[in-house]
């Protein structure tokens, strides 16, 4: 987008990358953070994320020359005792409770699972021209976070001869199945000046709605 990196954009008072953090946080089923930050940045991050008491922060470290670099050394920083790790883009802030409830029961369950949308707009092939209509049926927009047993992860990433455009294609060579467990369409990707626009103009209210349910659950 230019300017500022994405994820440090202030949304609603905080950084974007803490306000997605935030939900992971709050989740009961989350039990640590590991926060792969950009090369150098490490410690300065991890001191600014400690100011947003952010407690299940568990470590922050230093990015890769890829995303599956990066990966690779989140994997490598989580506590010895995880079974399940969610791989999540830092500028999705908008995740519902209950999809990541949804997608960590089906990893547990399947060993794999990600979040995706059906794809609702037809689609066709072109380059300065229309050519053919692709059929959607079966089609799905791929969102985060995605989930695996850490072992079949970590085998995917030792094993892997190519870059995946995600986790989902490095665990799928190994011939493991991974779980369509459909997303929402608030878990946009902030990608574009458009996509900002939207972002803040979501916020106020995603914050109210979370307020009461944090209220309803402090009540309960």
């Amino acid at each position: 987008m230019g300017g500022e990196r994405k994820q440090f954009r202030t949304l609603g008072g905080a950084p974007v990358l803490v306000r997605t953090l935030e939900v992971f946080e709050r989740h009961p089923e989350v039990d640590a953070l590991v926060v792969v930050g950009p090369p150098g940045e490490a410690a300065a991050l991890h001191d600014e994320l400690r100011a947003h008491e952010l407690t299940k922060l568990h470590a922050v470290v230093e990015g890769g020359a890829t995303r599956q670099g990066s990966v690779c050394n989140g994997l490598a920083a989580l506590p010895e005792e995880t079974e399940v790790i969610l791989v999540h883009d830092a500028v999705r802030p908008f995740l519902p409770a209950d999809r990541l409830s949804a997608v960590i029961d089906a990893a547990r369950t399947h060993g794999a699972a990600a979040l995706a949308i059906p794809m609702a707009d037809t689609v066709r092939r072109g380059a300065t021209d229309f050519a053919d209509t692709v059929p959607r049926d079966g089609l799905w927009r791929m969102q985060t976070p995605q989930a695996f047993r850490v072992a079949w992860l970590r085998d995917a990433h030792a094993t892997a001869e190519v870059t995946g455009t995600d986790e989902v294609e490095l665990v799928q060579r190994l011939r493991h199945a991974v779980r369509i467990v459909e997303g929402s369409a608030l878990t946009f990707k902030i990608t574009t000046p458009a996509d900002w626009t939207l972002a803040e103009a979501l916020w106020p209210v995603w914050e109210r709605e979370n307020g009461r349910e944090e209220e309803r659950e402090r009540e309960s």
